[in-house]
This record gives C-alpha cells, structure tokens and sequence, in this order.
C-alpha cells in the first residue's frame, strides 16, 4: 500500500515496480481518478539541488477542497503559512527538523524527508482508482501502467504525468533515451543491503529491487563515490524495512554516510 519515490530518480508504485524516471517539472504523482469528483491529489515538482543530485523541491496536496503547499521547512495551508502541528477537517500536518508527515483521516499518509524521499500510503478501498507515477494500484505489477498502455517505457509513463502550466520551462526527457541497465556492483550492492543491520528487514521488504536500484546509483555515479550515489538506497531500504514493521539497527558509521 506504499508508493514512494527517492534518490536518483527511483519510483516504486503501490502494485511494486521500481522504474526510474528523470523529470524535472511537476508530476501528479498519485491522485483519486475515479469519478469526477477526486478525494484527493499529490502533485510533486522535482529538480537538481546545487550538487546536481535530483531532490524535491514541493508537494502539492489538495484533499476535497482543502490544499497543502510543502516546502523545505515549509506549511502553507490554504494560502497561509501554518505552524505545525497543525489539525484541521480531518488532516494532520507534523513536522521535525527531518520529515514532514500528513495524515488524513480517509485513509492517506504522507511522509517526506524534505529532500529527495516521498512515501505515500494509501488505504486499500482506493483499489484500482488512483493514477499518476504511482501507477493504478490494482494489485497487478505492470501491467496497465507499462504493457497494457502499449508497452511504454519508463520515460513515456512519467511524461505522460506532467501536469501542464502556461509558464512553467521544464523540458521532457527524451522517450528514446532509456535509462541504461546496469548489470556491474551486484556483489557490493548486496553486501550492503544483506549486512547484519538488516537481519529484521530481510523478510520484509523485496531485496531485489533494492539491490537493481542500488547497482544504478553506482552505475550512474560513475565511480565517483559521494554518498548520494550510494545512501539514498540503502536509506530507502531501511525506512520502507521499519514501516514494513521491522527494526533495522544502526547501519551508518564514521566514514559511511
């Protein structure tokens, strides 16, 4: 019941698929598409943060007529900028110096850590009702948001996500680039995500994604080892590991991020 989206570019949508997507303009990324009348929509605007590393730059949440505009450090509610805990028609919005989390009574939790990690989760009775980068949530890993939609790629998908504003400048990724697999550093990705820190985890949380994740951060850092390309994932791992209801120890040391 868990979408979230972290890191290099990673999504991994309710039904579980993990794709990668490098957009920079501002995605719906789950909303209520059922019927006219939507109970609610998550929209997110990413782009690269002075070190060039992908992160999120704000969240849009409209729930019935109710919207939340999130920032680093920021609430505005409405229009107005709100102190948290803030409580109102049914919405909870807390704040730490790390995450930002928004529960509605409905049945959504939000969680960001005000940079590059979202995780959205959903109550089942959205079943087969939602759309955006976290796909339709029917239960089924796939097949209408890449195979049954004409065999997109990951790329098509996220495009097809945009949500369309007069002045914004931000380009689409070229469809005909995908993303470069990446078959080296599976032994050290798996090191890392089987070390003893995540004995809790291993049952709880599908390892392999994580580990094809993490061989495409190495990948794609081309050798430069700064710790976006190797922590955004295995942080990911961990948090999705104690919202699965695990207790990942501590896994971060001195010289490792």
């Amino acid at each position: 019941y868990v979408c979230s989206t972290w890191g290099n570019n990673h999504f991994k949508t309710f039904d579980g698929d993990i794709y990668q997507f490098p957009g920079i303009c501002e995605y719906n990324f789950a909303s209520d598409c059922q019927g006219s009348y939507k109970e609610f929509s998550i929209h997110v605007q990413r782009g690269l943060n002075s070190n060039n590393h992908p992160h999120i730059q704000y969240i849009l949440v409209t729930i019935k007529d109710f919207t939340m505009y999130l920032r680093p450090k920021l609430v505005v509610v409405d229009g107005k900028i709100v102190k948290t805990p803030y409580h109102s028609s049914g919405v909870l919005i807390e704040s730490n110096d790390i995450y930002i989390k928004v529960y509605a009574k409905f049945g959504l939790t939000l969680i960001w850590n005000q940079e590059d990690a979202l995780m959205v989760e959903l109550d089942n009775k959205f079943n087969n009702r939602t759309c955006g980068l976290c796909g339709d949530y029917n239960g089924i890993p796939i097949y209408n948001e890449f195979i049954n939609g004409g065999g997109y790629n990951s790329i098509t998908y996220g495009n097809l996500q945009k949500i369309s504003k007069p002045n914004a400048r931000c380009e689409d990724p070229d469809e005909t680039h995908a993303l470069p697999s990446c078959n080296e550093h599976r032994d050290e990705c798996q090191r890392l995500l089987t070390s003893s820190a995540f004995e809790d985890c291993w049952l709880r949380v599908n390892l392999e994604m994580y580990i094809q994740a993490c061989m495409q951060d190495k990948c794609a850092c081309n050798g430069n080892e700064d710790s976006f390309c190797l922590c955004s994932t295995i942080s990911e791992y961990s948090r999705q590991c104690s919202h699965a209801g695990g207790r990942p120890r501590e896994w971060r040391r001195q010289n490792f991020c």
